[in-house]
């Protein structure tokens, strides 16, 4: 099967539950990195290699456009289904009418990927988790344009709409073969002291992913430019969720973003 992956997406492999799967990669275009066992890895054009056993996720960061062939020895259902591409097309209508949130979803499933990654998530929470950031905005397909990209505050009757969106999106998924995302999507609103919506929960009655996803979400919509403000800095995102951890957002979450906002240099 040939795949593209655009510039600045990370995908990554994850262990079969069967130790006799291969997967086999070949590079037709372009430049990706991973890291192995503590080294960083750059494939490019020409470049091959395959996997089997795996003991952890393995994460890929496409550094330009990238086409690849990739051959694998048991289905993937996640790739080749229907349900993920018209689902996947919704998010990119919703943020075609927003152009503030353009790739938003992208950014928010790296960033979660990535704390997953320092919270050693399993298996089935990562790939859940990957596939519930892609897709925790598609609800917004509903929500007027003029809403949207309202450039001041909104009314109380228009932020009501916007609240919808959680609701919306889990509806959307409702007959899709992701349906078991839904509660991931439908919470990504709520925060720990019950200020969230739809539905006010709170602490332990959130699921961790949805924890995730609303951590990576605040900190991209503060550090990117809207219709009512510009982007806000990495490090005063950082600092207002650490002002709020343990209140609205999980700290241990937070505390791992700092990481890895540290690592990559984009904090102090």
């Amino acid at each position: 099967m040939q795949q593209t992956i655009m510039p600045g997406k990370m995908f990554y492999i994850y262990p079969s539950t069967n130790p006799e799967v291969i997967e086999f990669f070949y590079i037709l275009k372009g430049v990706i990195r991973y890291e192995h066992e503590g080294k960083e890895i750059v494939l490019k054009a020409q470049d091959a290699f395959s996997v089997n056993g795996l003991k952890e996720p393995i994460y890929f960061e496409a550094k330009t456009e990238v086409e690849y062939l990739w051959v694998i020895t048991e289905p993937a259902f996640h790739i080749v289904s229907d349900d993920i591409h018209s689902l996947r097309d919704m998010i990119a209508e919703a943020e075609k009418r927003d152009p503030f949130t353009f790739k938003h979803s992208e950014r928010v499933a790296q960033y979660a990927v990535k704390i997953a990654k320092k919270l050693n998530l399993s298996q089935n929470q990562l790939k859940d988790l990957y596939f519930a950031s892609e897709l925790h905005d598609i609800g917004k397909v509903r929500v007027p344009e003029e809403v949207l990209n309202k450039p001041g505050k909104l009314t109380n009757e228009e932020f009501d709409v916007i609240k919808k969106h959680p609701s919306d999106g889990a509806e959307l998924v409702q007959n899709t073969g992701y349906r078991h995302l839904e509660s991931i999507i439908i919470q990504h609103h709520e925060r720990l002291n019950g200020s969230g919506y739809p539905c006010g929960l709170k602490e332990e009655e959130i699921l961790l992913e949805a924890k995730i996803i609303a951590v990576s979400d605040t900190f991209d919509a503060m550090t990117e430019d809207r219709a009512y403000r510009k982007a806000f800095t990495a490090q005063y995102a950082m600092d207002e969720l650490k002002r709020l951890a343990g209140i609205q957002y999980d700290e241990k979450i937070v505390n791992a973003l700092e990481e890895i906002l540290r690592e990559e240099g984009k904090i102090e």
